[in-house]
């Protein structure tokens, strides 16, 4: 830190030094440049002045020679001087520059300088060669009239400026060194007042030091009252608040950190021009593109295949503001709400564009249709029944009390029927909404299993079917609902015995893998088909409807099963095939080691 500081002190006095003397050097080279260059305008003017007033006594279109003459006179002031004829073709009919004489001067001189005379101004311009490759010189202009007073001809003074720019190069290399030395010295003096300041905060930046390592219990003696004093009070003052507040800045930061890692919605940023400024990695995952991919191409490039109302054209003509569904293929879904940004003088900047994924969304709101229609059917069926036979019994048309016995029956079965569904959607929506209050406690899952084939033994056989049990160790304990884990096993046994065949045979097997309870029901049933595996969990799917009706099935138990087994923290899963048999297997976690296994 000390030599940190102590750079930036003598990097201000350096600076400060460096741009003063920059601005004065260029301020003398400015006026000297200025001055000379002036000095020779005048002196040029009064030469042609003197020139056009020895020229005009005399016929010096006519008289050549001693127009030569007068010129010559001037060769030793090391200007050129070109007489110009206008009626002779721009012809050169006199010069100090002997060389030049009858040629055109439009092919030597500045033709614009010499067009200007003949139209009868007195023109002035500097060439000034920095390359290298041209001379400098001051080029200046003046009309010639003849005796009727009419433009007949130029004067023409050039004056070579390459002694007065070596003049200028030579003072610029002398005030260079005044500026380097001049730095040398602002660096010796800075070092010096620098070292002279950051001595005393060398204390600070050790304690400093060990604060960053987290140790905060540091204090720092004030010795003085002036700013360094100042800075140690200050210092210890933070040291305290920062105890204090380094908590809640973390909590924060994390917050933050979470926020920009897991945003769930991806979000592009583009100029009203269609340029891509800003993606993040959800927009960039949901577009398919990678960030270099996305910056070669413009907004419109990028959208337009995938909503033709996603381009800044459309907004221009709608609306900046709004929101369009993108089918991404796949069926994924993505709604994109898009909203304008301004700039610092509320003029349109861009747009902003957010992008989120309604795929499970739109699945889910599908469900909730198919749902509705599932439960207002299953209620409509009895309900439907019932009328139908209440209202033949009410009109008193039968007298036969075995068929009215028998209707009756049919009522109340169809009552049980919807009392069973009304129950279960009832479940459901308990523990959809997280409502059942559950009883967990340490249970042995095999004496589960052993009541729930005690109650379901009779079921067994009346269709002469076979209950298997294994088991490869006893007291195998879990935490949970005793009502609801027998519900889940009670259920699954009791599919297989109505979907398996008589005669059939079906396997309970109980096993310990590692942490956690395996229980598996195997049946050699009529199965379940490859393309029904994925939905048998839905709510009133089922496989076959007609026979899940008959046999009393309500659609919902697997889904209540689930619900369950998940809220004991294990997995239910199912393995089936068409005319192959079912096998269900339910894991979940035990609490604590058990005695060796055998098997029954």
């Amino acid at each position: 830190m000390i030599k940190s500081m102590r750079i930036k002190l003598i990097t201000i006095y350096f600076l400060l030094v460096f741009i003063a003397m920059s601005i004065v050097s260029v301020f003398i080279i400015q006026q000297f440049e200025q001055y000379h260059l002036e000095s020779v305008s005048g002196n040029l003017i009064q030469i042609a002045g003197s020139i056009i007033t020895t020229l005009q006594d005399t016929n010096w279109q006519h008289n050549k020679k001693d127009t030569q003459e007068n010129i010559v006179f001037y060769e030793k002031m090391d200007i050129e001087i070109y007489v110009i004829d206008k009626d002779n073709n721009f012809t050169i009919i006199s010069s100090t520059n002997i060389p030049y004489l009858n040629q055109n001067a439009m092919h030597i001189l500045e033709p614009e300088l010499i067009l200007a005379a003949f139209n009868g101004d007195e023109r002035e311009k500097d060439i000034i060669s920095r390359s290298g490759e041209t001379t400098s010189s001051k080029n200046i202009v003046f009309p010639l009239f003849d005796e009727n007073n009419m433009i007949a001809g130029a004067v023409y003074l050039r004056k070579n400026l390459e002694s007065i720019y070596k003049t200028l190069d030579q003072s610029k290399y002398i005030l260079t060194r005044a500026t380097l030395l001049a730095l040398f010295i602002t660096i010796l003096l800075g070092y010096l007042i620098a070292k002279s300041i950051t001595g005393p905060i060398n204390d600070v930046t050790i304690k400093a030091e060990k604060m960053a390592k987290g140790d905060f219990d540091q204090i720092v003696e004030v010795k003085s009252n002036d700013e360094i004093g100042q800075l140690a009070s200050m210092f210890n003052f933070l040291t305290a608040r920062l105890k204090s507040s380094i908590q809640e800045v973390s909590s924060e930061k994390n917050k933050l950190d979470t926020i920009i890692n897991y945003m769930a919605d991806g979000l592009v940023a583009a100029t009203e021009t269609g340029e891509i400024i800003h993606t993040n990695p959800r927009a960039l995952e949901i577009l398919k593109l990678d960030e270099e991919a996305v910056h070669r191409k413009s907004f419109d490039e990028i959208f337009r295949e995938l909503n033709p109302r996603l381009t800044l054209d459309y907004f221009k003509k709608e609306s900046w503001s709004g929101s369009q569904i993108i089918d991404m293929g796949d069926g994924i879904k993505v709604r994109a709400n898009y909203a304008p940004f301004t700039n610092e003088t509320n003029t349109l900047a861009g747009i902003i564009l957010l992008l989120q994924d309604v795929t499970e969304h739109e699945k889910l709101e599908n469900m909730r249709k198919e749902f509705v229609a599932n439960v207002s059917h299953e209620l409509k069926t009895p309900l439907t029944t019932i009328k139908s036979y209440t209202e033949t019994i009410l009109d008193g048309t039968i007298e036969d009390k075995q068929l009215t016995q028998q209707f009756l029956n049919v009522i109340d079965s169809e009552v049980d029927r919807m009392t069973r569904l009304v129950r279960d959607l009832l479940q459901l929506s308990n523990l959809d909404f997280q409502q059942y209050k559950w009883n967990k406690k340490q249970v042995y899952i095999d004496d589960i299993i052993e009541k729930v084939l005690i109650k379901l033994e009779l079921s067994a056989h009346n269709k002469q079917q076979i209950l298997k049990y294994v088991k490869d160790c006893e007291n195998i304990k879990i935490n949970g609902d005793e009502d609801k884990i027998e519900q889940v096993i009670s259920n699954i046994i009791t599919n297989a015995i109505k979907y398996t065949n008589e005669e059939g045979q079906i396997t309970i097997e109980l096993l310990k893998e590692g942490d956690y309870a395996v229980i598996s029901v195997e049946d050699n049933g009529i199965g379940i088909p490859a393309k029904d595996l994925s939905r048998v969990f839905e709510r009133f799917y089922r496989v076959d409807k007609a026979r899940s009706r008959e046999l009393g099935g309500t659609g919902l138990g697997l889904s209540i099963a689930k619900q369950i087994i998940d809220s004991h923290e294990g997995t239910i899963k199912i393995v089936s095939g068409e005319g192959s048999g079912t096998k269900v297997t339910i894991t979940l976690p035990v609490i604590e080691e058990m005695a060796e296994s055998f098997v029954v």
